[in-house]
C-alpha cells in the first residue's frame, strides 16, 4: 500500500501510462520557444510554442492521434495539454521533455 502510495505521489503510473501511449502511437509536442527546442529535444516531437498553440489547435486535431506535451519543467506542457483538452483533443501532459525523454526510451 506504502509502495502504490509513492507511485502515483511520484508519478510511476503516469510514467507508465505516457509510455503505452507513445507506443500506441501518441505524438509528442514539445511547447518550449525554437531556441529552447534547438538546445536539445525528443526525436520526431513536433515543436509548437505555447504561446502558438492557439493558431495550430486545427491542425494538431486533424492529425487524430493522442498528444503528449513536453517542455522544460511540466508547467507550460500542463497549460498545452489543458488547452488542447478544452479544444477536444486528446492531450495528456508528459512534463519536462529529458523525463519524458528518458520514459519513452
Amino acid at each position: 500500500m506504502i509502495l502504490d502510495f509513492l507511485k502515483k505521489l511520484l508519478g510511476g503510473g503516469a510514467s507508465q501510462k505516457i509510455k503505452e501511449l507513445y507506443e500506441n502511437g501518441a505524438i509528442i509536442v514539445d511547447v518550449r520557444t525554437e531556441g529552447e527546442y534547438g538546445r536539445g529535444h525528443i526525436n520526431n516531437s513536433i515543436n509548437v510554442p505555447l504561446h502558438e498553440l492557439s493558431g495550430a489547435l486545427a491542425k494538431l486535431k486533424k492529425q487524430d492521434k493522442t498528444i503528449i506535451t513536453c517542455c522544460q519543467s511540466g508547467r507550460r506542457s500542463g497549460m498545452a495539454a489543458q488547452q488542447m483538452n478544452a479544444a477536444g483533443i486528446k492531450a495528456v501532459n508528459g512534463g519536462g521533455w529529458a523525463s519524458l525523454r528518458r520514459i519513452i526510451a
